[in-house]
């Protein structure tokens, strides 16, 4: 009889030593007495195309991918979601048993769910929400507020050709809007999003003046280092429904686990702990 291999996932990024993956899916592996293992590796990128190609060899089921690899695993997957398409990059990798290379980017689903176990009374169609920033993130967060039905989004950027060219990629519902009015343009939106770095340790403050945050309106911010950012200070200060960062992070290390390791994991209190150690 055949011994079955024990299942390996990790994460590749370039450096990689500050990611919290390997406790968060750590965690899990341990909470469901699940026989695997998951390990961050530190990925050159001239070295990509080469450890992808190698990995599935090993026993390796799927991985996290983080910077500076998210758009080149695209190029090497045989098979890329529409959301990871329209994203413009994948952060998850399934090896499929047929030898095909499965890329999907669950970033958008992270943010998505994070606000909906936070803020479960907040209605995403309710009114127009407001983006800051136009990288990456932004990009997974206006795919889900598209998706979810949110009517209008205000998008600004330090740089506006860039803001001006997700509006090109994403349509009529992005309105941009000029950063130094970044501040005006929050009255009376339903949601503010901040995707830049900006309040992140070791990053410049966010200088946007926040009077405009009001109760009712949810206030999210991606940074999670500081937990309690700036942004997420004056917003609990005017009354209105602050959601962290670290939630997405582990929302959207969820999909791939389940995918890799059959086993649908829970985000819970004691994850958070675990990932805040």
């Amino acid at each position: 009889m055949r011994e079955q291999k024990i299942p390996l996932a990790g994460v590749i990024g370039h450096p990689i030593a500050h990611s919290r993956s390997p406790q968060l899916h750590g965690h899990w592996l341990r909470k469901y007495a699940i026989k695997g293992h998951y390990i961050p590796m530190d990925i050159a990128p001239q070295d990509l195309e080469s450890t992808i190609q190698m990995l599935p060899k090993m026993g390796f089921v799927g991985l996290n991918v983080t910077l500076p690899h998210k758009e080149a695993v695209l190029e090497l997957a045989d098979l890329v979601t529409d959301r990871a398409k329209l994203i413009g990059a994948a952060n998850t990798l399934i090896f499929r048993k047929d030898g095909k290379i499965h890329a999907d980017n669950t970033d958008g689903y992270g943010f998505m769910q994070n606000l909906l176990q936070s803020a479960p009374k907040w209605n995403p169609q309710a009114g127009p929400a407001m983006v800051l920033g136009a990288g990456g993130a932004a990009r997974a967060v206006l795919a889900s507020f598209i998706d979810i039905g949110v009517p209008e989004i205000l998008l600004t950027n330090r740089t506006r050709e860039r803001a001006e060219q997700l509006k090109a990629d994403f349509g009529d519902k992005i309105t941009v809007v000029d950063w130094v009015q970044a501040g005006n343009a929050m009255e009376g939106v339903n949601a503010v999003i901040n995707t830049t770095s900006l309040g992140m340790v070791g990053k410049p403050e966010m200088r946007v003046p926040l009077d405009a945050l009001a109760p009712g309106m949810l206030v999210s911010d991606l940074v999670y280092t500081p937990l309690q950012t700036k942004l997420l200070r004056a917003a609990t200060d005017a009354g209105a429904t602050a959601v962290d960062g670290l939630g997405m992070l582990l929302h959207q290390a969820a999909p791939g686990f389940e995918r890799w390791f059959k086993v649908k994991p829970e985000v819970d209190d004691e994850l958070r702990a675990v990932v805040l150690r």
